[in-house]
């Protein structure tokens, strides 16, 4: 069996946090703990775990602590930041897997929350999938206002995306192939989601990997969950949809 190419890695951490804001998080999101780790360095720390370098980072300009902040705290890891202030989830996702060397990129969300474990193990099992296609990792815990629903067969082959229900949400998580990464979004795009739903309209091979706890951390119950999850132990890697 041939290799695969190692993946690259890619975080979006542009967003503005604002329902935290409002839940009386001051910090910028990126920066908000989960047991006392700051979101964006459980994320930068996960794809360390995982061996994926380097790691493209998109950041807005009022979060400009959080370049240094993460070049201490990871200096061996290779990094390249982007610090640019976003008017979408859609805009930021592009400025990161447009950046970086070429081959499949995984990018997640910084908000997208999951035991290192479970992200390694979806990384492997993701990067299994087609060359030439794109992997979503999918979670049957919804803790979202507008979860985006999946419906995928038992070959893990994506066949519904942006449905009414589902068994399972997207997770933040994505695995990318190169020609996906050289695309530019058709025009009338406002979010990541519609571009996802597009992408699978139009055909593009989509599969999706099981993850069963990701927390979407956008208030502050979310923040509530996850720690409760942290202190449970280690969090099963379904990997595949049965």
């Amino acid at each position: 069996m041939t290799a695969r190419a190692p993946l690259i890695g890619g975080i979006i951490a542009a967003g503005e946090g604002s329902r935290l804001r409002r839940d009386g998080f001051a910090m910028p999101k990126p920066l908000v703990p989960i047991i006392g780790v700051p979101l964006i360095e459980s994320a930068v720390g996960n794809f360390q775990l995982a061996d994926i370098a380097p790691v493209v980072i998109i950041v807005n300009e009022r979060e400009r602590d959080c370049v240094d902040r993460v070049r201490a705290r990871f200096p061996d890891l290779a990094t390249e930041f982007i610090v640019r202030t976003t008017a979408s989830s859609l805009e930021s996702f592009c400025a990161v897997m447009g950046a970086g060397a070429p081959g499949r990129m995984l990018i997640s969300t910084v908000d997208a929350w999951c035991r290192p474990a479970d992200f390694s193990a979806f990384a492997r099992t993701a990067a299994m999938r087609p060359p030439d296609a794109v992997v979503l990792a999918v979670t049957p815990l919804v803790a979202d206002e507008k979860p985006l629903w999946v419906e995928v067969e038992s070959s893990g082959r994506v066949t519904a995306l942006g449905g009414e229900t589902g068994r399972c949400v997207t997770a933040g998580l994505y695995l990318l192939p190169e020609r996906v990464r050289a695309m530019t979004p058709p025009q009338g795009l406002g979010r990541l989601r519609d571009f996802l739903i597009w992408m699978h309209r139009s055909g593009y091979p989509m599969y999706a990997e099981v993850i069963d706890r990701v927390v979407d951390v956008d208030r502050a119950e979310d923040v509530a969950l996850a720690e409760a999850l942290a202190h449970q132990g280690t969090t099963p890697f379904t990997g595949g949809v049965e």
